[in-house]
């Protein structure tokens, strides 16, 4: 019986920690702020917040699982908002009234924004051999340079209000659209990592890059397809930002791209790559979530200190990662 315990555990070791973490956190919460913590109504907030970064980390998981990183997310996700409200603002009017059937075609924007933005950083990391943290930086800056030159570095708040009724709102009254999105792109990747080539492609990669290029893979391919997939979810957190904030600007989100990334290694992704289950990640963004959403039922502790606090937990998941993965490289 314990054998087998432990079996599980090694399995599913990061999920366990941040599982165990979840639990002494909520019975912190039920002890310091019990009436104001466990509501319905801030459950469901949290539902349908965190879809926004939970989005870019799902990408940046994919990207990070290479030993690469993604640091163009929030140029991406800004990118494909503007563009949504040019293009509702230009077919329906600033006041005009966007059919529900229309969000199909929001969502396609956003696939292909993800799409020219996630080949770029691939070609660039291919085929130039420029290394991953400055090609998606130097792209993220891109994005954000255009982005100010389209709206002059204003936001844009002057579009059909249909649209964030239908983001913001509820199936059935009590499940937010958003976190329906998120579901699905979450069982999407899943099913690409588990059950598919791909992810047997990918951790072999982030182990070896050239030992995967000599066993038969296309290794351009495959990084085309990552980073695309990587930018489309950050396309599709896009979608989500401009619902919460109802308006678009080229500086919105700053801080998700260090928010997403404290989630995938929170999760169990490596730096050094190889290593990921998305079962990690989801994980780390209902803690975190949970975390700060306790945090702010705390009246003396201003908000301003959640950022710093994400900073440390990060230093401090990067140096565990690096003692645990130390007894492997020194055998």
């Amino acid at each position: 019986m314990m054998n087998k315990i432990k079996s599980i555990y090694k399995k599913n070791e990061e999920v366990t920690r941040l599982l165990v973490i979840m639990a002494v956190w909520l019975i912190f919460m039920a002890f310091t702020q019990a009436r104001k913590f466990y509501t319905g109504m801030n459950f469901l907030t949290m539902a349908g917040q965190f879809p926004e970064y939970g989005l870019m980390a799902l990408g940046g998981m994919l990207c990070m699982i290479t030993g690469g990183i993604d640091l163009s997310v929030v140029g991406t996700a800004n990118m494909a908002s503007i563009l949504t409200v040019f293009t509702l603002t230009r077919l329906f009017g600033a006041d005009g009234t966007m059919p529900l059937a229309f969000s199909v075609v929001i969502f396609l924007i956003a696939i292909v924004t993800g799409i020219v933005v996630g080949s770029l950083n691939a070609f660039l990391i291919s085929k130039l051999g420029v290394p991953p943290i400055l090609a998606t930086l130097g792209v993220n800056e891109l994005l954000t340079g255009l982005c100010v030159v389209m709206t002059n570095g204003s936001a844009i708040s002057s579009f059909p209000k249909q649209y964030c009724d239908f983001f913001s709102g509820n199936l059935f009254g009590f499940i937010p659209r958003r976190l329906l999105v998120f579901i699905v792109v979450a069982i999407i990747i899943w099913f690409m990592l588990e059950h598919c080539t791909y992810g047997t492609k990918l951790r072999l990669y982030g182990t070896n890059a050239h030992v995967a290029k000599f066993s038969g893979i296309n290794t351009t391919s495959l990084l085309f397809r990552t980073h695309i997939t990587s930018s489309i979810c950050a396309a599709l957190g896009g979608l989500m930002m401009l619902a919460t904030y109802s308006s678009a600007r080229a500086d919105y989100g700053t801080n998700y791209t260090m928010q997403s990334i404290l989630l995938v290694v929170l999760g169990g992704v490596s730096p050094n790559g190889g290593k990921g289950k998305i079962s990690g990640v989801i994980t780390a963004i209902v803690l975190l979530k949970m975390i700060e959403s306790g945090i702010n039922r705390f009246r003396s502790v201003s908000t301003y200190y959640v950022t710093l606090i994400w900073g440390a937990v990060l230093i401090l998941a990067l140096v565990i990662d690096y003692v645990s993965q130390k007894p492997k490289h020194a055998k």
